[in-house]
This record gives structure tokens, C-alpha cells and sequence, in this order.
């Protein structure tokens, strides 16, 4: 979903804090993503660069794809409810972001609800 459509889905989703864990995020292809989480509903998102989309099976699988996109798009990976416990699944996260690939990272803590 865009990022527009992200926020007018759930307002309480506007009101909330967030906090971000880098913009810097890298998919196979070198594309850029920012992973945030917020806290009001515990959803870690990443929002995509707009040349670079990820997509999400029906398994609930979400890898990036080649095409591209024209508006911020927002895929909500996880929800975690409690920020300590968030914390503790993204403990080295700020080494981790520095590798190429670092979705990957991303993708081995949370992985796909089938």
C-alpha cells in the first residue's frame, strides 16, 4: 500500500510515536528501504524507495521485486506489541544494515507467517 493509504487506513497510526532503525536497508538489487516501527500498533514497517517494490505471497512472504513504483509504498513485516522485545529481535541491526542484501537480516528475524 502507499504510504497516504498506510496512515488514512488506521489514524492511530498518525498520532503515534515512531521509531526509525535506518534508511539504509538494501534488497539483492542495491534498492533502498527505511524499517520503522510503530508504536501505538506495533507494526515494523519498511516503506520502499520509489524505484523499488516488495512484494508479499500468499504465504505472507515478502520479497522485492523489479517493478517499479511511482509513490513511497509501506509492507508491513511484523507486529510486535512490546518495543523491548522489538529491541532485543533487532539487537545489531546497525551493523547488520552496513552488509549488501541486509533484508536478508531483516528476513531471517522475521519470517513469514505460514
Amino acid at each position: 500500500m502507499d504510504l497516504e493509504t498506510f496512515y488514512e487506513s488506521n489514524e492511530v497510526r498518525r498520532e503515534s510515536a515512531e521509531f526509525e532503525y535506518g534508511d539504509e536497508w538494501t534488497d539483492v538489487a542495491g534498492n533502498h528501504y527505511e524499517l520503522s516501527w510503530v508504536e501505538a500498533t506495533g507494526e515494523l514497517y519498511l516503506m520502499i524507495e520509489p524505484d523499488a517494490v516488495i512484494t508479499e505471497d500468499v504465504f505472507g512472504d515478502w520479497f522485492p521485486s523489479s517493478e517499479p513504483v511511482s509513490e513511497l509504498t509501506v509492507v508491513i513485516i511484523a507486529v510486535v506489541a512490546n518495543h523491548d522485545h522489538l529491541e532485543s529481535l533487532l539487537e545489531g541491526w546497525d551493523e547488520a544494515i552496513e552488509q549488501p542484501n541486509s533484508l536478508e537480516w531483516l528476513y531471517q528475524r522475521f519470517p513469514s507467517k505460514k
